[in-house]
């Protein structure tokens, strides 16, 4: 009855409100209680002005317009005559906000989200907006496994109508999952299905990979994978039927169990192909790899499925779609392939475009387009210019994007962005490498000498083995034709006893010119003339074996030496590749006061395991010997192995034949073998600066001609390296263990070079 009453008392003073309202005519309006907030801004959001009627409608509406702007947390209009009195209360502003307790995201991080949704120093305070944030950094915890997590906001009043927000953090430890239970599987066994996800149970390495820490999303991505699992196998009515997901009370362990129905196991019957057929029904059905007979597979439809578009990408019909559609017989348990085709138009490259070039010239991105402009557009040609301008080690990124030209269906522009990296350098520095020593270099050189593509270099370099003065020239397009022309002039002094070799020093004085000619998109053919004179020095040390050279042939040559080469590179990058080949063979014969050929030919390959891990293969075989009047090929062109570029875990240049002294001969027969396995260095984020490998080497040096003891058989090792391509230089590092080392070998096991050129 009271309640009845109050109401009734309520309504009855609403209605006196709106029977007492009476219009006017504005002569002005005045504002009260502002404090950080103009004047300015409240007549601009009041939607009346003086000289208008105030009637109770825009009386509403000044009201709601002023609370919309979220600076007010009250609003009041009243009269005075014909004077408009706005009242408003402001809400306080955020002085500071603190975060604490924060270790796995960075506060930085969140303090960057919270100004993105408005909760900020020199905001407006809005509770509403706070209570938002608890909840999402609740759901940011969860999602890292952290079901632990407590977060307490606390909000201080501070004076001038401020407010100071802590916000408080105990993240909790991360649930670990403590069990993975799949029922419902007859066909496949736990531990076959088990090795599809991604989530596990804690592992050795489940500290770095986190596999064990439960994730809602990795979740759904592994239901997919057991999903796929089963469709590719012929199980086309495979079902999840539920998952479960449970935590323990102490929200330390997490509990799955995936419940499925396995259906029957379905073959192929038969495969057509329908749609619009572009492209002759032979080379079609070439890319087919479905067969009747087989076992019903997803992705063995959807990997035909692509390969067709992409062989339709690459005539020009850039928006092909491809369709698998199978049709189930529920009796026979087979189903009826069909892939339909659908090409679209032809489309047409209308302009290429390059944008991030500030120092290079088009025309030097433009000589490397496989695409033209006005061809129909292949996605091969478009993607295999883009790996082109990656290879020429100008820009640090290459992308690629094609759009579309307005209002017309059958055209598009193709659009590079690069993003260009330093290539000149004017260096002078120090550095350090066990097979050399210190090294004192400066050079100035430039790759890209005023965006032309040229590259000239002028150096010096000296270390305990080498003093080095060079200079060079290099224009890749000496023709339009793509004919690179280069030449170059090298002073150099060594002194092999520095670098493990049997001693003797020679200075060496060349000048040199060569030209490469392209043969195919991947292969390149190089020919080249230098003219070399090379004067020879004993000292006590020197071996009877490069005496007894000396005296047969002397110790001063001039001579023409003449090479050419034949080199494919299928590289997808031209540092740090993870995928393609590169392999070369050359020869070089010398004619003058010495005769002696060298043949060479050197393969690596990249082979991309998964989607971090790469498999490299390299080989190295080197054979050289003398002609005519020559007795023997000269020592100083002597090939030798062992080193962190060779057989690592082996001092560089000991392994093979050997002076009594145990002074390392060298020999005119090399083969050298490696075998890496490349992942990402952990804990590391910038990938492309770092690779961490695995490797198993073998190698020797053998001396088919001349004399010399040791290095009978080949040399293994093992071990992990680590390679870093850092602001002051390339640094390398090496721990490897022999496997067959004799007591004549010299076993380094830890390696390293650091200031030289990767």
């Amino acid at each position: 009855m009271k309640r009845l009453f109050s109401i009734l008392l309520l309504t009855l003073s609403l209605m006196a409100n709106a029977w007492s309202f009476e219009s006017f005519v504005i002569k002005d309006i005045r504002v009260e209680g502002l404090q950080r907030i103009s004047a300015g801004t409240v007549f601009n959001y009041l939607p009346v002005k003086v000289g208008e009627t105030l009637t109770e409608s825009v009386s509403s509406k000044a009201i709601r317009s002023l609370f919309k702007t979220g600076f007010f947390k009250d609003v009041r209009l009243e009269r005075d005559g014909d004077v408009l009195i706005v009242f408003v209360v402001e809400r306080p502003s955020i002085s500071v906000i603190k975060i604490e307790g924060n270790n796995d995201i960075d506060s930085e991080e969140m303090l960057d989200g919270l100004k993105q949704i408005g909760l900020a120093e020199g905001r407006v305070f809005d509770r509403s907006l706070l209570d938002k944030v608890e909840q999402e950094l609740q759901r940011l915890y969860f999602s890292r496994g952290k079901y632990a997590v407590r977060i307490k906001s606390t909000v201080t009043p501070l004076e001038r109508n401020r407010v100071g927000i802590l916000i408080d953090i105990s993240e909790g430890k991360v649930a670990k999952i403590h069990q993975i239970n799949i029922v419902g599987n007859e066909v496949f066994s736990d531990e076959d299905l088990l090795d599809e996800l991604e989530l596990s149970t804690p592992t050795l390495l489940s500290f770095y990979t986190g596999v064990d820490k439960y994730s809602k999303q990795k979740l759904a991505a592994d239901l997919e994978r057991v999903r796929s699992y089963y469709l590719d196998r012929g199980y086309i009515g495979f079902t999840i039927d539920s998952t479960q997901v449970s935590i323990t009370p102490d929200k330390k362990d997490v509990y799955i169990t995936i419940n499925v129905t396995e259906g029957d196991q379905y073959t192929i019957d038969k495969v057509k192909l329908a749609g619009e057929l572009v492209l002759a029904r032979e080379k079609l059905f070439k890319m087919v790899d479905v067969r009747a007979g087989d076992i019903f597979s997803r992705k063995t439809a959807n990997e035909t499925s692509d390969d067709i578009s992409k062989a339709l990408g690459s005539e020009g019909y850039a928006f092909a779609n491809v369709n698998a559609i199978p049709e189930v017989n529920e009796e026979k348990k087979t189903v009826a392939m069909t892939f339909f085709i659908d090409p679209g138009k032809r489309v047409y490259v209308r302009r290429i475009n390059f944008s991030g070039n500030t120092r290079t010239r088009d025309e030097v991105l433009r000589r490397e387009m496989r695409q033209m402009e006005g061809a129909y557009a292949s996605t091969d040609k478009i993607e295999l210019s883009r790996r082109r301008l990656d290879r020429l080690a100008y820009f640090s990124d290459v992308t690629v994007e094609t759009q579309a030209v307005p209002g017309v269906a059958d055209q598009m522009d193709v659009n590079y962005s690069v993003v260009e990296k330093p290539s000149g350098n004017i260096l002078a520095g120090l550095g350090y490498s066990q097979n050399q020593g210190i090294i004192f270099n400066a050079s100035i050189s430039q790759n890209n000498f005023l965006g032309t593509g040229k590259r000239i270099s002028v150096g010096f370099n000296n270390s305990d083995i080498n003093t080095l003065y060079r200079f060079s020239f290099t224009n890749p397009y000496y023709t339009m034709d793509g004919v690179s022309r280069s030449f170059d002039f090298n002073y150099r002094k060594t002194d092999a006893a520095q670098a493990n070799i049997s001693a003797f020093r020679s200075n060496e004085l060349s000048f040199g010119m060569g030209f490469g000619i392209p043969i195919s998109e991947f292969d390149r053919a190089n020919i080249s003339a230098r003219i070399e004179n090379i004067s020879i020095s004993t000292s006590s040390r020197t071996p009877l074996e490069y005496l007894d050279y000396l005296s047969k042939n002397g110790s001063d040559y001039t001579i023409l030496k003449l090479q050419g080469g034949l080199t494919r590179n299928t590289l997808n990058r031209g540092i740090f590749p993870d995928r393609g080949s590169r392999q070369s063979l050359n020869g070089q014969l010398a004619i003058g006061q010495l005769q002696y050929y060298k043949l060479s030919y050197k393969h690596t390959k990249y082979l991309s395991l998964t989607k971090s891990l790469t498999l490299q293969l390299r080989g190295d075989l080197g054979y050289g010997n003398s002609f005519g009047d020559t007795t023997e090929l000269p020592f100083y062109q002597n090939y030798y192995a062992g080193g962190p570029r060779s057989v690592r875990g082996f001092s560089a240049n000991t392994l093979g034949p050997k002076d009594i002294a145990d002074n390392p001969l060298g020999g005119n027969f090399r083969a050298v073998g490696n075998v890496d396995l490349i992942f990402p260095v952990p804990f590391i984020k910038d990938s492309k600066a770092w690779r961490f490998t695995t490797f198993f080497d073998a190698g020797n040096v053998f001396n088919t001609e001349g004399e010399g003891s040791g290095g009978a058989a080949l040399r293994y090792s093992a071990g992990v390296g680590v390679s870093w391509l850092s602001p002051f230089g390339a640094l390398s590092a090496s721990i490897a263990a022999p496997f067959n080392a004799e007591s004549e070998d010299t076993v380094e096991n830890f390696q390293f070079t650091f200031g030289q050129g990767y």
